[in-house]
């Protein structure tokens, strides 16, 4: 499989006989990056180099040098990235540490393990995660959700124990927007003032947030966390202990990417200062697969665990807009004994296998949600809000006068268009 897009490039200079709490230095840099999920390093290990003390290593037979330079890169999430460099710039104190952002023109991978319906949760769950407590104030919580681009917040208590669960959906539904189709004066400059006076409103976490929350427990077998996603409606589910301590959070795309092994990552849309006549246009992203009705469903699988918006757009010949393929879509769309069925044949047809359903017999028209709902790029930025929270949805598909496909916006994108209108945003 490929996959195209910016990443962040790190490189890491140190020598041979550098150490780490009673280690060679890289290993333990390896199990650093490895704990904190990140996508992989590579060691190389230098025939020659000298560094600030001008001593010159070499790996000649006459002069054999014990302290040989070693170079450490590591290719990963821009996110990800600035999250773990704290630890990093910690661990090497004498050495050299450079960041680039890269393009990825194509990325390879071996075959994918072929993960067993009745594997544990742990072996997909993201221990990446952001945790709150009932007593942190709201206004801190939305700085995460907005500017640190997290969908949802666990709330723990003192043990780390779950008592609720925080979404940027909670937050929206805070500012009591009228429905679509109601006239309203508010501007968006306005809204800002609305969700900055929530934010300065004296409110906790636990005035926000929902309990109880449904979890699952990191023993729970992964074909059981997605008929609780799919049984109740939710796209992620917080993983906890056997004493409820929460270690993660498992989402219906985890399950995907891990079938299919993208190196897929959440893209932040490009957005403009919001202000009086903020269009959808100034939010929109246009770089968005589609695929047509009789798109074999294997074509669209690869498609939709890449794809940054973690939405596939089904049009027509002229790009009309006829449907829109979610990764609930394709879980939801399976009956109960076909869905593990499902998720072992991606895993087989991935992993060189023979498959127990034929995907390519399947199509895109046979899972999409057909005649979704859509704006213009010229649709006001709040009429776009709205239906979206009227409609309980993520994000629209952009249309042109004549229904063809130009973009799409969402929730994540007016957030942080709003966000901009904050102090110190």
């Amino acid at each position: 499989m490929e996959i195209v897009g910016t990443a962040t490039k790190v490189t890491i200079y140190i020598g041979e006989s550098d150490r780490w709490s009673q280690k060679p230095l890289y290993m333990a840099i390896l199990e650093m990056l490895k704990s904190e999920d990140c996508a992989g390093a590579t060691v190389l290990r230098g025939l020659a180099g000298f560094g600030a003390h001008s001593r010159i290593h070499t790996a000649t037979i006459v002069d054999l040098s014990a302290d040989l330079p070693l170079v450490i890169v590591w290719v990963d999430d821009p996110a990800r990235v600035s999250r773990v460099m704290p630890r990093l710039t910690e661990m090497v104190v004498e050495g050299l540490v450079t960041r680039e952002d890269i393009e990825v023109v194509t990325y390879g991978h071996r075959a994918l393990r072929a993960l067993r319906a009745a594997a544990p949760v742990r072996d997909l769950m993201s221990r990446e995660l952001r945790t709150v407590t009932p007593e942190t104030p709201a206004e801190e919580a939305v700085e995460i959700l907005i500017k640190q681009a997290y969908r949802s917040l666990p709330v723990v208590n003192g043990e780390r124990q779950i008592v609720g669960i925080l979404t940027d959906g909670d937050v929206l539904a805070r500012l009591g927007l009228p429905g679509a189709g109601v006239q309203s004066a508010l501007t968006a400059a306005e809204l800002g003032r609305e969700m900055e006076a929530l934010r300065r409103s004296g409110l906790s976490v636990a005035d926000l947030m929902v309990s109880p929350v449904v979890t699952i427990t990191e023993d729970a077998a992964i074909a059981d966390a997605v008929r609780v996603m799919t049984e109740r409606g939710i796209k992620r589910v917080p993983v906890v202990d056997r004493v409820g301590r929460v270690v993660g959070i498992v989402s219906r795309v985890d399950v995907l990417r891990a079938l299919a092994q993208p190196m897929a990552r959440e893209a932040s849309e490009r957005v403009l200062p919001p202000g009086e006549h903020v269009k959808v246009k100034d939010v929109m992203v246009v770089d968005v697969p589609t695929v047509q009705g009789t798109t074999p469903l294997n074509i669209v699988v690869d498609l939709l665990v890449n794809a940054t918006q973690r939405r596939i757009v089904v049009v027509d010949a002229q790009r009309h807009v006829l449907g829109i393929i979610t990764d609930g879509d394709l879980l939801k769309r399976a009956g109960a004994a076909e869905r593990v069925g499902l998720l072992q044949a991606f895993a087989r047809r991935f992993g060189g296998g023979g498959a127990t359903i034929e995907l390519t017999k399947r199509t895109a028209d046979e899972v999409m949600t057909a005649n979704p709902i859509t704006v213009t790029p010229e649709t006001p930025l709040l009429d776009a809000l709205r239906l979206l929270l009227q409609h309980k949805i993520k994000r629209l598909p952009v249309v042109d006068t004549e229904g063809r496909m130009v973009g799409l916006v969402g929730r994540g994108a007016i957030m942080q268009a709003l966000a901009t209108d904050f102090p110190g945003g």
